[in-house]
C-alpha cells in the first residue's frame, strides 16, 4: 500500500528567513515602488531556482518561510497549492505587474507558484514543493531579481500525467488526452504522478490546448495501491455536469501506467463509487453524463 498523505500537506515549520535586499544608495532616491515583471523556475544540480524579476529595483525586504497555509491578506481567504510542503515568499514595499497567478512548473521540487491578492505594497506568494528542504533568498541586480534556491536532495523518476487535448477533444479524435512528463519523488510514484496531475499543465502546455478538468474536485485525500486495485478519494463537490469527459479520464490513464496497478476506482467526497468491489474500474454517480 501507498503512503497516505494529503494533498496539501502542512509543513513543520520553520524560522523565517527575512532578507533587507534594498541597497543603501537607494535610500536616497525618490520613493518608488518596485514591480514585478515576471516569475521563472528552472532546475540546476542539486536545487531548484525560482526567480522573481522586478522593475525600478529590488523590493525593501524579502522573507521565506515554511508555513501550513497560505492567506489572502486582501479576503482572509486561504489560497491553495499543491504540494507537501508549502514555502511563503513575502515581499514589503512592492507592486504587482502583469504576472500569472498560478503557475505549474515540472520541476523536482518546485510543483507550483500561486499568488494572493497586492495588499498595502506587500506582495505574498506561496509555493507548493514536493518535499521540504533547504533553501536560501538572495538579490541579483542588471536586471533586478530576488532569487530562491531550494535544495532538491532526493532520487526522481519520470512518470506520465494525461490531460485533455482539446484540439483532439474538438475533433472527435480518440483518446483525448495528451501524456506530459513530470519528475516525482522514488518510491511514491502513483502518488507523485497524482498530485501533478492536480496541479495542472504548465504555461507551455496551456498554449498547445491541454487542460485539466477537475469536475470540481479539489483534491484527493487518500490513495491506496492493493492487489492490482488503485482507489482514489476525492475531496470537493464532485460533478460530471453532463459532459462525456471527466477527471477520470485523466485519472484513470495516469494510475494505470504503473504495473501494480490493473484497475482504478474513484470515490466521491462521501466514499461512494458505483462499483466498489471486484476486478473493474468504477466511478461515483455524480461522474456520470
Amino acid at each position: 500500500m501507498l503512503p497516505i498523505r494529503p494533498l496539501i500537506a502542512g509543513a513543520a515549520l520553520a524560522a523565517a528567513v527575512t532578507v533587507p535586499l534594498a541597497l543603501p544608495a537607494q535610500a536616497t532616491q525618490l520613493a518608488r515602488i518596485p514591480v514585478l515583471t515576471g516569475i521563472r523556475a528552472a532546475h540546476q544540480p542539486g536545487l531548484d531556482r525560482l526567480v522573481f524579476e522586478f522593475r525600478g529595483g529590488v523590493p525593501r525586504r524579502a522573507q521565506a518561510r515554511y508555513t501550513g497555509a497560505i492567506v489572502d491578506q486582501a479576503t482572509g481567504r486561504t489560497v491553495s497549492a499543491v504540494g507537501d510542503a508549502l514555502l511563503r515568499i513575502r515581499f514589503e514595499r512592492a507592486g504587482a505587474g502583469t504576472v500569472q497567478a498560478r503557475t505549474t512548473y515540472p520541476l523536482p521540487g518546485v510543483i507550483q507558484v500561486v499568488g494572493t491578492t497586492p495588499y498595502h505594497s506587500t506582495l505574498t506568494y506561496g509555493v507548493g514543493l514536493a518535499r521540504q528542504a533547504p533553501f536560501r533568498v538572495y538579490q541579483l541586480t542588471r536586471p533586478s531579481r530576488v532569487v530562491v534556491d531550494i535544495t532538491t536532495p532526493y532520487r526522481t523518476v519520470p512518470v506520465r500525467g494525461y490531460f485533455l487535448d482539446t484540439a483532439r477533444y474538438d475533433a472527435g479524435r480518440q483518446p483525448y488526452t495528451t501524456a506530459v512528463r513530470r519528475p516525482v519523488i522514488a518510491p511514491s510514484t502513483a502518488y507523485g504522478a497524482l498530485q501533478r496531475l492536480f496541479a495542472g499543465p504548465t504555461q507551455a502546455e496551456k498554449a498547445q490546448g491541454l487542460r485539466f478538468v477537475s469536475s470540481k474536485a479539489t483534491g484527493f485525500s487518500k490513495l491506496t495501491v492493493k492487489r492490482g486495485v488503485a482507489r482514489v478519494y476525492l475531496t470537493g463537490r464532485l460533478t460530471g455536469a453532463g459532459s462525456t469527459f471527466t477527471i477520470a479520464d485523466e485519472i484513470m490513464p495516469t494510475l494505470k501506467q504503473f504495473p501494480s496497478v490493473k484497475w482504478v476506482k474513484i470515490y466521491d467526497a462521501r466514499g461512494h463509487t458505483q462499483q466498489p468491489y471486484g476486478p473493474s474500474d468504477s466511478v461515483p454517480r455524480s461522474l456520470e453524463p
